[in-house]
């Protein structure tokens, strides 16, 4: 009895699937590291030598495109659980689209910004906004990657591996990882959208 449950013991699924265990600690530095930057603008923006300018009206347009991107990774994951491959294919190439228009609108912001006379160099108002949504769209940049790799992999799925697959405990582990990640940088970006809204004000 005491080899039998010694072995269960040994088999044991962890509590936390180790991909996601490393996901969440990696969101967790993500917001500490924002919560430090905007925490940072705040403060610096209280000591003065600060100035105000108008948020780029592009900003708005990223906004609801980001929105947009997690509602049809949304759809592809649903479908992918489905074993609908080609909606699941579709979905996932009109979020890669929809990624790469909303850093097209970033870099457009920028440049905004900068007809506006507010430069990375110069005054910290517009340095902060720079590597805060800089580095927004660096992590952003990370999950287009792998929505990329995804896409290419949606090419080589066929119906009968997906029912071979259906044993596999992680078979949804990929999609749900990326899924967990792009909706965690699209709710990222709707913070910071607001706070710098609000402190443009």
């Amino acid at each position: 009895m005491m080899t039998t449950s010694y072995q269960e013991n040994e088999y044991q699924k962890p509590i936390i699937q180790p991909k996601k265990f490393v996901l969440w600690g990696a969101i967790a530095s993500m917001i500490m590291m924002f919560a430090g930057l905007t925490s940072a603008y705040i403060v610096r923006k209280a000591q003065g030598n600060w100035v105000l300018f108008k948020m780029p009206d592009i900003f708005w347009i990223s906004t609801i495109v980001i929105i947009i991107s997690s509602i049809t990774l949304y759809l592809a994951e649903r479908s992918f659980k489905q074993e609908n491959i080609k909606m699941y294919r579709l979905s996932l190439g009109i979020t890669f689209v929809l990624a790469v228009v909303f850093l097209v609108c970033q870099y457009l912001g920028w440049k905004q910004m900068g007809e506006y006379g507010i430069h990375l160099k110069g005054n910290p108002s517009g340095s902060f906004l720079y590597v805060i949504s800089g580095l927004h769209a660096l992590h952003l940049v990370g999950g287009l990657f792998f929505i990329l790799i995804m896409f290419v992999k949606s090419f080589f799925l066929h119906p009968v591996k997906l029912l071979i697959d259906t044993l596999n405990p992680e078979r949804y582990l990929n999609i749900e990882l990326l899924s967990t990640y792009w909706h965690f940088v699209d709710i990222l970006w709707i913070y910071l959208f607001i706070f710098f809204l609000i402190n443009s004000l």
